[in-house]
């Protein structure tokens, strides 16, 4: 039994204890577990002592408690993700206060949120302890590659099912080892995010907005996201009618892009596009600035970074003016199901209680809660790992990022979800603000502005 006990809090091994020798009658329990262990860590109590109710094979030890597990970096240089995850955690507490009633039976749920620091080897640790140490019967993770990928992996290898997004989602599908025409080899591992063909469909109705010589200088690095996009994007664009400039995949943590400057600058690129993370734009940007490279460039694209405020007010007079795009925006018409709150409100309430500008990241860690509610619900039985997974292959749930159906491609496993571009301006109430310029992905979405070129 000491095993089982490893995960209870000090007084619940005491009475665990006293009430593994069997001789403690059932009045003498219910006095027990009405001194100070909760009514969550009483069933576990029982469950350790082997005298809860069954649970599924491989579930958690108590019956009566889900488990959730959630991923994101909030430290480390893709921290920027992760700033608004507390708050969404404690919109999902909130709303999960009640707990869920699932095939006759009601069950409490326990959110427990680690810090990947977009780090492999950070995520995958986290990840093993979550599935081996906390015994999670659902993991939910976000933001990076660095920090998703390893988590869908580790799940995978449990069979423990696990939800993730804003990846883009060939750096999830075919990052992990999947096949372009071949099944998928995923059973417990689901996504929904942007792809190739939302950043083109922004990329080709955002960029005709301005009057350029249609030459783009790319800076793809070496990493999930660059590979992904130098394989899928590259081409599509060209076939678009643009004429690519590429220096070749640079190494993360670059400090010095002079060469890759001055290619461009040769070259007589206009539009710029990159998607490092973002300590390597700012350095680039700024030796840019220095060398003279940002003074031709009309139309300066960013992905994976140039996402949130803090990030463009960090350049000074160098960030508005930057274009990017946006996987979620106040003015979307989209709600979360599990709370109720629509995305102004999302906005507006994470503003009034941190006293910081509104993030896009708010929405899509939102919806990983959404889809996980309607995941559990759908399944009947959420201590059944497979029938959750099941679940999930037809899901259909609203979300502040949209309506998310799965089932429907573009690949088993996946939703893809839309991304407008637009670009960064000086703002009233805050320093910076995002304005969409686009709605190709998705109509229902309202534009704010026109793309106007970068230092005009």
């Amino acid at each position: 039994m000491t095993d089982k006990l490893d995960g209870l809090g000090e007084d619940a091994r005491f009475f665990a204890r006293l009430l593994s020798n069997r001789g403690i009658n059932r009045r003498d329990m219910l006095k027990l577990s009405g001194l100070t262990v909760g009514s969550a860590a009483f069933a576990n109590v029982l469950a350790a002592c082997g005298l809860g109710g069954s649970s599924s094979s491989g579930s958690s030890a108590s019956a009566g408690v889900i488990r959730i597990g959630f991923v994101s970096p909030l430290t480390g240089p893709a921290a920027g993700f992760g700033e608004p995850d507390p708050y969404v955690i404690g919109l999902a507490k909130k709303a999960f206060a009640s707990g869920l009633s699932i095939g006759g039976k009601q069950y409490s749920i326990e959110i427990i949120s680690k810090d990947s620091q977009a780090t492999p080897s950070v995520s995958a640790q986290v990840a093993n302890d979550l599935i081996t140490s906390a015994k999670v019967d659902l993991l939910l993770a976000t933001s990076t590659p660095e920090s998703v990928n390893p988590v869908s992996d580790a799940a995978e290898a449990a069979g423990i099912p696990c939800i993730s997004t804003i990846v883009p989602w060939e750096a999830w599908y075919f990052g992990r080892g999947a096949k372009p025409g071949q099944p998928s080899p995923f059973k417990f591992s689901y996504h929904f995010c942007f792809g190739v063909n939302e950043f083109d469909l922004a990329y080709t109705h955002l960029w005709p907005q301005v009057d350029t010589n249609k030459k783009v200088g790319v800076m793809w690095p070496n990493d999930a996201d660059g590979n992904a996009i130098r394989a899928n994007l590259g081409p599509q664009l060209q076939k678009a009618g643009y004429t690519i400039f590429d220096p070749g995949a640079y190494a993360d943590a670059t400090n010095d892009y002079s060469s890759q400057i001055a290619y461009f600058k040769k070259n007589g690129v206009e539009i710029f596009n990159t998607f490092p993370i973002p300590p390597d734009f700012a350095t680039f940007w700024r030796q840019a600035a220095q060398q003279g490279l940002t003074s031709q460039i009309k139309i300066a694209q960013l992905a994976k970074t140039g996402l949130f405020p803090s990030q463009i007010e960090a350049l000074g007079n160098l960030g508005p003016g930057l274009a990017s795009a946006c996987y979620w925006h106040p003015t979307w018409p989209y709600k979360s199901s599990l709370t109720g709150i629509a995305s102004k409100d999302l906005a507006s309430g994470y503003e009034t209680s941190s006293n910081k500008q509104w993030s896009q990241q708010i929405g899509p860690s939102m919806a990983l809660f959404d889809v996980a509610a309607a995941a559990l619900k759908a399944s009947g039985d959420p201590k059944d790992r497979t029938k959750v997974a099941d679940a999930m292959k037809t899901l259909t749930v609203e979300t502040p990022v949209g309506n998310l159906k799965w089932g429907a491609g573009p690949v088993a496993n996946v939703v893809a979800t839309p991304i407008p571009g637009g670009h960064w301006v000086k703002g009233t109430k805050y320093p910076v603000d995002f304005v969409i310029c686009e709605n190709s992905a998705d109509p229902n979405i309202p534009v704010g502005g026109k793309l106007t070129p970068y230092g005009a």
